[in-house]
């Protein structure tokens, strides 16, 4: 039997023919920023479709994640979207709030995949079989997908969020603890998305 690897799927040669396996990528967005959800995507690629210039979302410019995530959305096998909000995070931590976005990503797919490849070292609690991959966002062709939808559609919220708390300028850091969100945190005090949990948050709450 003769196996290989084309970043899409496995396909498997034997007396009976080929028989091609889904391959599920999945990946998150948003575990570092102090306020709004950890957003998670699964992606299952169609390998006669492919996508050019997938990459790890962060070494991507805006403009370039947004114009693949519309090509990923119409040539992909299927994709899903899931995430775990900020009253979540402080219950059960970032850590596992990322992994219960990716689970809920993975199990919302119409289909059961064969095997889900996620980025990381380690994998969601999921029914199907799984591998994690360090750096898969930027090795694996349906992680790096992932990746792209995951951090495109947190950007957006952040953009509505914006709208209506602009005193934090959510738009231009979506929400990382950039000096600037840092100083408006102080001035203003946290929203009603920021992470309790999370230093800069807490500290100030402490202090209130």
């Amino acid at each position: 039997m003769r196996r290989y690897h084309n970043h899409y799927c496995k396909v498997e040669q034997s007396e009976q023919g080929e028989k091609v396996s889904m391959i599920c990528g999945t990946d998150e967005a948003g575990r570092g920023p102090i306020a709004g959800p950890v957003v998670a995507a699964a992606v299952i690629l169609d390998p006669d479709n492919p996508i050019e210039g997938l990459n790890d979302s962060k070494k991507l410019s805006e403009k370039k994640r947004e114009k693949l995530s519309l090509e990923i959305k119409e040539k992909a096998l299927y994709w899903t979207i899931a995430q775990s909000d900020p009253d979540e995070i402080e219950a059960i931590n970032i850590l596992w709030a990322s992994m219960k976005a990716m689970q809920r990503a993975v199990e919302a797919l119409p289909v059961k995949p064969d095997i889900v490849l996620v980025d990381g070292n380690r994998v969601p609690e999921l029914n199907v079989s799984a591998k994690a991959i360090v750096g898969g966002d930027a090795s694996e062709q349906c992680i790096a997908a992932a990746s792209i939808l995951a951090k495109v559609e947190r950007d957006r919220q952040m953009l509505k969020w914006h709208e209506l708390y602009p005193q934090y300028e959510f738009d231009k850091h979506k929400a990382y603890g950039t000096p600037k969100h840092l100083e408006l945190l102080e001035k203003y005090g946290p929203c009603p998305i920021h992470r309790k949990g999370f230093n800069p948050v807490k500290r100030l709450l402490a202090n209130l």
